[in-house]
């Protein structure tokens, strides 16, 4: 009992986990987890990698405990394991912005200028939808909405965004979510908006955050 073997027998298993997550790639598929379950090929798109390197990725994750996977014909489809698993993603980020040096600058690089992007939290955000006072659009995609979204929220994928402006209405305001506070799709869509002459928006984070706090949540 208590011997030093066994101890860091113990620390080195938990540290797995840490393992696990510490490629960016693993890390963009466990934020892409997040949505909702994606078969392996969805998430290879995704994230910019092949079949097989996607793959390896996914096993890692599996083997952390991290990711299920199940198997439908030919497909395999993963999953996040639990909501802990999209917590831990959430206080990684978190620390990383609050004590990693340049995390404000890379973000910049990616998400380009934020200065003038109105945004609203989510509680403002469920007040106004409960009200009837805006428009709300997912802009993930479509097996993203289908897996989980904001009810009465409009889908408009990121690549059908410009050709629907015509169709969103000019007298009411329309907020714009994605995946989380890193995710350009929103982003995009609030620019697009705004040089349409529409009032818009941006959910200050993401659908995760959103059902993570309880809010309504619809399905399909």
């Amino acid at each position: 009992m208590g011997s030093r073997a066994a101890k860091d027998s113990l620390f080195d298993a938990f540290v797995e986990t840490a393992r696990a997550l510490a490629s960016g790639r693993r890390a963009e598929i466990v934020d892409v987890l997040s949505q909702g379950e994606r078969s392996v090929d969805e998430l290879a798109g995704e994230v910019g990698q092949s079949l097989a390197n996607t793959s390896h990725h996914l096993r890692t994750l599996a083997r952390a405990g991290l990711v299920h996977s199940r198997r439908e014909g030919t497909r395999i489809y993963y999953r996040l394991a639990s909501d802990r698993v999209t917590e831990l993603w959430a206080a990684l980020r978190s620390v990383a912005v609050e004590h990693v040096a340049g995390i404000d600058r890379l973000t910049e690089a990616y998400l380009g200028d934020r200065t003038d992007l109105r945004t609203v939290d989510r509680r403002e955000l469920a007040g106004l939808v409960a009200a009837g006072a805006v428009l709300v659009i997912d802009v993930r995609p479509p097996a993203e909405y289908a897996a989980g979204h904001i009810p009465g929220a409009r889908s408009v994928p990121p690549d059908e965004l410009l050709r629907h402006l015509g169709e969103l209405p000019t007298d009411t305001e329309i907020v714009a979510y994605c995946r989380g506070p890193y995710c350009v799709y929103a982003d995009d869509a609030v620019r697009a908006l705004s040089r349409h002459g529409h009032r818009a928006r941006r959910l200050e984070d993401g659908f995760p955050e959103w059902r993570r706090a309880g809010l309504p949540v619809a399905v399909g």
